[in-house]
């Protein structure tokens, strides 16, 4: 069974289960995307005006019965929220699977790593031998498709080969853009890291 199969179960319930919704901004961390140091690297900063506004980071009122921990991904509206205490949640823009490549369904985060290794899945080579250079995986590294951090999206069959992640192209957020996989700012992820545990659940809308 695919990867896209085995997450696409719960998908016609996952609006009724997550029982969300977005009552306005208290914060927005447009401040946040300067250049950032970290381990060996040096993020570049994100020029003004290359992500849109409404994709920031930002602190919102967030209605959910999920408990706070949990991640909530709102592939159409191009969201990804953090659950907090109190009725609220840390909100990032993302980028989200193109046409042909998106999924639903209901994970945990099974592994985290930092600044992680990039390894091509094999139908991922098949349609791009360009990539076939990587397949026993790419360093780490600015240029490196998962960017500063990748969270690894697991189910009871084990990982899913989905994950949430950083990316060097921030100017993608907001689009259909990925092969399925969640990608993000890198100094959005390296927040989302974080404050995400492993375990935590994830649904995917």
């Amino acid at each position: 069974m695919s990867r896209k199969r085995v997450l696409l179960g719960a998908g016609l319930a996952l609006a009724m289960l997550a029982g969300c919704s977005t009552n306005g901004t208290l914060r927005t961390y447009s401040m946040s995307y300067s250049a950032v140091k970290d381990a060996s690297y040096t993020l570049p900063r994100v020029p003004p005006g290359k992500v849109a506004r409404k994709y920031h980071r930002a602190l919102v009122r967030y209605d959910t019965a999920e408990k706070p921990g949990t991640i909530i991904v709102d592939t159409k509206a191009k969201y990804l929220y953090f659950v907090m205490d109190g009725g609220k949640a840390m909100r990032y823009g993302i980028g989200v699977g193109r046409e042909g490549f998106t999924w639903s369904g209901v994970a945990r985060i099974g592994a985290k790593r930092k600044w992680p290794t990039w390894t091509p899945p094999p139908e991922m080579i098949k349609r791009d031998p360009r990539t076939a250079k990587w397949r026993n995986g790419q360093p780490p590294g600015l240029k490196n498709p998962l960017g500063a951090r990748a969270l690894y999206l697991h189910n009871k069959r084990g990982d899913t080969g989905y994950r949430l992640h950083g990316s060097p192209e921030y100017w993608s957020i907001g689009g259909n853009v990925s092969s399925g996989c969640i990608r993000m700012i890198n100094q959005d992820v390296i927040d989302l890291y974080e404050r995400a545990e492993v375990g935590a659940k994830v649904i995917v809308l």
